[in-house]
């Protein structure tokens, strides 16, 4: 079933105008609204400290709705309120709908007691009361809930964005029965595979270390004062920055100088081991008797695989619930954070965000806490850049997605025909000048660049690039990407990065307010882009070197893509060796990284084959249009 959803969204846009931001109303929450502070017990003592706002009208009784969060639930003090409560967007629409609101401070966070674990193990085998996880924390939170907090009609939700939509995936394990709905919200899953600090295996330098400046912080809990790091970024190119520092091990000599947990925690698990499988949250997702709504963004720069990978768990591992999946043009939270009308130069005509927050959020959580009316939401509904329409399906990835192959082949070209011949395109890497991840400078990791103009990248001699022919009809690709490369190299370890992207016609228009002065007309716009660090190519636990001058098979799973490549447009795909800071160079050699020096990184040329022996491909479904 696909049903297109288009002319509410141009009236809406046409409303709204296109660069419209969401701005805080001015409902008075205090006006509204009781607050109460609670220093909530767990079954091994442990408290966990917990503001409820409860509305002052109490001529009927509320849904509680949860949020767990190792943040801080500023501002503290029962005569302290937030400006918004509920999900965010800027409007206070659950506040004026009628619910409970309940905030908490995780194990080990701000003002409550107990140790923080970063992305707690699930424990599938508690025995005793000492035995803790974040489902038998929110388990005995409930409970507390219930008996103690008034005017509540029973039922229970929760949300959460990022690492509050991990908690709200890992507190529906073996529910509580009087939660009856969750949306995890850009959710992580498993950060050794696809979430923040790695992907499939190769580290993800930059948000590592942008994170560790928030959550490396000892907060001697309880505590409403949280320390900061003194760690000024020198200048405004991360690019440079990192390339003088040098090998990765130089980051802890340098600037933490073995004093930060969080990084010495990375750098003592190199590899897929018990302390990144214990958190690797999705095959414990069982027993779910809650509701589930995960939302994600398709231009997730932090989280792209969590989502989608805990609705399929969840999917496959509990009947008799309700699961479904919104999946937006977003970038890591923009259904609330942004209009959702583009992304850096791309446009999506419509104000998506908008649109979730008025027919998608609310609906959900008032139909299984209030017993509202019938929230009439699909399994699956996906926003397909490109035709920028919405679309509806009955599984994810869709059913009627058919796998469609595209082969490169000598002279950059691509075509769903096997190559015939002998081919191979080859590339010298070379860890001193690495292919850099955006054309910005900058000492951040931009949103931007999920669908940044790849003109700058493909104009390198170490990028390779190959395109099919200008499109005749539009072509819909719908789920996972899997790329399967025939490479050989002179090294024993490489990384490889293959992005999809969608190519602009000559005489595509300009628009205004762009990101970054670059031209329309002949726009590459990154679809999606992923790495595997090549040691793993066939085990993420025991990593194996490449043999030198020996054609080797590298094939892994890139995340999801919902798009649509006009007619007019070419598909593209680029591969390359190194993607910085981004990731972090590889030394081309088989050793542990986070222990190589400065001579260990070594230049390597690898060789990707398009031939009948070796025919490289990507593979992505289509959508019949």
């Amino acid at each position: 079933m696909s049903k297109l959803i288009k002319s509410y969204l141009f009236i809406l846009f046409i409303i709204s105008g296109a660069n419209t931001v969401f701005a805080q109303d001015d409902y008075d929450v205090k006006e509204h609204y009781t607050k109460h502070e609670y220093e909530i017990p767990m079954r091994d003592g442990v408290k966990l400290f917990t503001a409820v706002y409860t509305p002052k009208d109490k001529s009927k009784t509320y849904p509680m709705i949860m949020v767990k969060t190792p943040y801080a639930i500023r501002p503290y003090g029962v005569d302290n309120f937030p400006d918004q409560l509920g999900p965010m967007g800027g409007d206070n629409r659950f506040a004026k709908d009628g619910y409970i609101f309940v905030y908490q401070d995780v194990r080990g966070r701000w003002m409550s007691e107990g140790t923080f674990r970063n992305m707690t193990p699930h424990n599938p085998d508690k025995q005793g009361p000492n035995d803790t996880d974040e489902s038998s924390d929110m388990y005995d939170t409930v409970e507390f809930l219930l008996e103690n907090v008034s005017g509540h009609n029973g039922n229970v939700g929760i949300y959460g964005i990022s690492y509050r939509g991990f908690y709200a995936a890992a507190s529906i394990i073996d529910s509580h029965p009087a939660i009856k709905a969750s949306s995890p919200q850009a959710p992580m899953a498993d950060i050794f595979y696809g979430d923040d600090f790695h992907h499939r295996g190769a580290f993800f330098l930059l948000d590592a270390f942008r994170f560790f400046r928030g959550f490396d912080q000892d907060h001697n809990n309880p505590t409403t004062v949280g320390k900061r790091d003194t760690f000024q970024f020198p200048g405004n190119d991360a690019y440079k920055f990192f390339l003088e520092l040098g090998a990765l091990h130089n980051v802890n000599d340098t600037i933490f100088k073995g004093k930060s947990d969080f990084w010495n925690k990375l750098m003592e698990h190199p590899d897929y081991d018990e302390f990144w499988k214990s958190r690797h949250l999705a095959p414990h997702l069982k027993n779910v008797k809650a509701n589930v709504m995960t939302v994600i963004g398709a231009f997730d720069a932090e989280d792209s695989y969590g989502g989608t990978a805990i609705y399929q768990s969840i999917e496959r591992n509990n009947r008799g619930i309700d699961n479904m999946l919104v999946r937006g043009p977003w970038f890591h939270g923009g259904w609330v954070r942004s209009d959702g009308t583009h992304l850096g130069n791309v446009q999506f005509n419509v104000p998506t965000s908008r649109y979730y927050k008025e027919n998608i959020d609310l609906k959900f959580f008032n139909h299984y806490l209030k017993g509202g009316p019938d929230h009439d939401l699909p399994e699956v509904l996906a926003f397909y850049t490109g035709e920028n329409e919405w679309r509806e399906h009955d599984e994810w990835p869709p059913e009627n997605a058919e796998p469609m192959t595209f082969y490169l082949k000598n002279d950059g070209a691509v075509d769903t025909e096997k190559p015939a011949g002998a081919g191979l395109s080859e590339w010298v890497s070379d860890p001193a000048n690495p292919v850099p991840y955006t054309r910005e400078i900058t000492n951040g990791r931009s949103r931007e660049y999920m669908v940044e103009d790849q003109r700058f990248a493909g104009q390198r001699p170490d990028v390779m690039v190959y395109q099919t022919d200008i499109l005749d009809n539009d072509l819909t690709l719908s789920g996972p990407i899997v790329a399967d490369l025939y490479v050989e190299t002179t090294g024993t370890d490489a990384d490889f990065v293959v992005k999809i992207i969608d190519v602009f016609p000559d005489n595509y228009p300009e628009h205004e307010n762009k990101y970054m002065d670059v031209p329309m007309k002949g726009y590459q716009m990154m679809v999606r882009g992923e790495v595997i660090r090549g040691k793993y190519r066939n085990s993420y636990e025991k990593p194996e070197p490449f043999t030198p001058g020996e054609v080797t098979q590298v094939k892994f799973t890139l995340p999801d893509i919902t798009h649509t490549f006009k007619q007019g447009h070419k598909l593209m795909i680029q591969i390359q060796s190194s993607w910085f800071p981004l990731v972090d160079r590889n030394p081309q050699q088989f050793l542990n990284i986070y222990e190589a020096r400065d001579d260990d990184y070594i230049k390597a040329t690898h060789k990707i084959h398009h031939s009948a022996d070796y025919p490289s491909s990507v593979t992505i479904g289509h959508i019949a249009n």
